[in-house]
């Protein structure tokens, strides 16, 4: 790096912040560790363990209430008719209801259920147990830095997520303008990332 470089203070010795690239791998095979440590205590949750995909979309729908069939499928990467059979399966479990759309008569909004509200905040709480047993092993000073810092990450993802969601809608608005943009492929399966 050049010697203009910022400098960043650890341990009482200055370094060259780490690239990043670096910082960035870190921080994914932490994502990878917290899915492991969470995924322990969904099967002790009152109603039951939730599958993956459905815990994507509830959390995307509570992010945007009201969200569409089109929209959410592309806040989870999935083709439309995927993304409606797993609609179909969380209506059929209580988790969401649909509603006509004011603008559309061709579109439906989405909604979480008291019943997904209360499976969300569950999950919320298991993980805050689990993290907070792990956080009592860290020293006082790696917490303080830690609160700092992921605090700016949290920041950093959801204002990623919030212009995610801006270009969805204007994508979304274009794709409306364009009669010819339909929706195919209904016998797609269900990506396995949603």
């Amino acid at each position: 790096m050049v010697a203009s470089a910022r400098q960043w203070h650890s341990g009482g010795v200055h370094q060259d912040p780490p690239p990043p690239e670096k910082v960035a791998e870190t921080a994914a095979a932490l994502a990878e560790l917290l899915d492991a440590l969470h995924g322990r205590g969904m099967e002790s949750l009152p109603g039951g363990p939730v599958p993956p995909s459905q815990l994507r979309a509830l959390r995307a729908i509570e992010r945007s209430e009201g969200i569409n069939l089109r929209a959410l499928a592309e806040a989870l990467g999935t083709r439309p008719p995927a993304t409606s059979r797993l609609c179909d399966r969380m209506e059929a479990d209580g988790l969401v209801r649909r509603t006509p759309s004011a603008s559309s008569r061709r579109e439906v909004e989405l909604w979480l259920s008291p019943r997904a509200r209360r499976v969300l905040a569950e999950i919320r709480s298991a993980r805050v147990r689990e993290l907070q047993e792990v956080m009592q092993t860290l020293p006082p000073d790696s917490l303080a830095g830690l609160s700092t810092h992921l605090g700016s990450l949290q920041a950093a993802i959801e204002q990623r997520l919030g212009s995610s969601s801006a270009t969805d809608s204007q994508t979304e608005e274009s794709d409306a303008a364009d009669p010819g943009t339909g929706e195919s492929g209904a016998g797609e399966q269900e990506s396995s990332a949603a």
